[in-house]
């Protein structure tokens, strides 16, 4: 078990880095393209603009 003393002396943490940023941005992007694929899908099916198979 620590002591006090010893668990003041701990450091750590979150650091914001570019890695971390660039993933959080293709996730953003990736859910946004997403999102549009779906709506273009739902709005050619239900305006019935969708090509015969």
């Amino acid at each position: 078990m620590l002591e006090k003393d010893e668990l003041l002396q701990i450091v750590g943490g979150v650091s914001i880095t570019g890695t971390l940023i660039n993933a959080l941005s293709r996730g953003i992007t990736t859910l946004m393209d997403l999102g549009r694929s779906l709506g273009s899908a739902l709005r050619r099916a239900i305006g019935g603009t969708m090509c015969p198979i």
